[in-house]
């Protein structure tokens, strides 16, 4: 038996900055972290940007090891949890009683389904291992998926040399979470890129598409299997409060793409799959199960590289929302404001425009209407 104040199930980065986040509170509890990647939590953003243009694989180790008394378990699934107990069962029969525990658990990608097991479901760094290595000059690869992911590596691979085609179901690549006409924009500039864009399209089975490599960006499905056989409320999600706590309970808490978690600033629940959530919900969460009370009233960010273009995003960036936009340079660089029926801001994208994040995070907490240059 394997006894530890705190028990983190999963391996990212969320779970390295709750580690952290208790060091902060509680110096001396010891903390086991058990992850089912044979790393060590790193960053995961460089495995669609930087490391495709030459950036050093070292700089991406989040050094979870250097901190003071953290026990990692790699390459180990927790595989049941005895919340009344307070113990948990891994995949190689290791029982660990805790006092204190986390679902740091992440998501598992969508998959194609069918005959997909060439497919390369792209999450890992050993995915990126993989598909950097079979990605040179004149490879053929095709990428089902348009979102986030997708439009991140096909344009990566273009960098790489590849032959690149993207499919998928919607008509514009980022179709839920540009307006139509940059979504238009944009789908338009990756096939000037030499890109074969099949908008509208959709996959039967892999084996359809005309290429030496597959690879499927589709999104996460929240890993929350364990905490749902432990009883726990799930609903896209594992469901916390405020503080990460699960509902009737002081010892267990969720974190990270996992958690469904309110927004005191916006007013209702999501679920985030990005870095910057990760990153500052794992820690206050982290804080919060070594004894501090803090609301994590954050508003995330996340970004993106695809080719020339880039942006950062924050708060509540969704197409289905009416837009106010600002454009310095039509769909080169300006503003976009997502608001409600009245006129508030719910998130901006801020396309080619930096350092305006925070003032972004201002507007929209101080949920005033806004009108166009609100951001310039």
């Amino acid at each position: 038996m394997n006894t530890t104040r705190y028990l983190i199930v999963g391996g990212g980065m969320t779970a390295d900055a709750a580690a952290k986040g208790i060091r902060q509170h509680d110096a001396d509890g010891g903390i086991v972290l058990v992850g089912a990647e044979q790393h060590p939590p790193y960053k995961r953003p460089p495995l669609s940007k930087g490391l495709w243009s030459g950036g050093a694989e070292e700089k991406i180790w989040k050094k979870t090891d250097e901190v003071p008394g953290v026990d990692l378990r790699l390459g180990r699934r927790i595989a049941s949890v005895d919340l009344d107990a307070r113990t948990a069962i891994d995949d190689a029969g290791d029982e660990y009683a805790w006092e204190k525990l986390l679902f740091a658990t992440g998501g598992t990608p969508r998959r194609l389904g069918g005959d997909d097991g060439d497919v390369v479901y792209f999450r890992t760094l050993d995915d990126f291992h993989l598909l950097h290595g079979r990605a040179v000059e004149g490879t053929r690869v095709a990428v089902v998926g348009g979102g986030f992911i997708g439009s991140e590596i096909a344009a990566a691979l273009v960098g790489a040399g590849a032959s690149v085609s993207m499919t998928f179901p919607e008509p514009t690549i980022g179709f839920r979470l540009f307006p139509r006409g940059l979504g238009d924009f944009v789908t338009g500039y990756y096939r000037d890129k030499g890109i074969a864009v099949n908008a509208g399209g959709t996959v039967g089975s892999p084996r359809e598409l005309d290429a030496d490599i597959v690879v499927a960006g589709l999104g996460i499905v929240p890993n929350v299997e364990l905490a749902e056989a432990a009883g726990l409320k799930v609903d896209n999600g594992i469901v916390v409060d405020e503080h990460g706590r699960v509902d009737g309970r002081d010892d267990v808490f969720a974190a990270g793409d996992v958690a469904n978690f309110p927004s005191p600033v916006l007013g209702k629940r999501f679920r985030v799959e990005h870095e910057d959530h990760a990153n500052t919900h794992g820690k206050v969460v982290g804080e919060n199960m070594a004894g501090a009370d803090v609301v994590y009233d954050h508003i995330p960010l996340f970004y993106s590289d695809m080719f020339d273009l880039g942006y950062e995003a924050v708060g509540e960036v969704d197409s289905r929302l009416a837009t106010v936009e600002t454009w310095l340079e039509p769909n080169r660089k300006g503003t976009i404001a997502y608001v409600d029926d009245a006129g508030r801001p719910r998130g901006f994208l801020l396309w080619n425009v930096w350092d305006k994040v925070d003032a972004a995070r201002d507007l929209i907490a101080a949920g005033e209407p806004v009108g166009e240059g609100a951001l310039v």
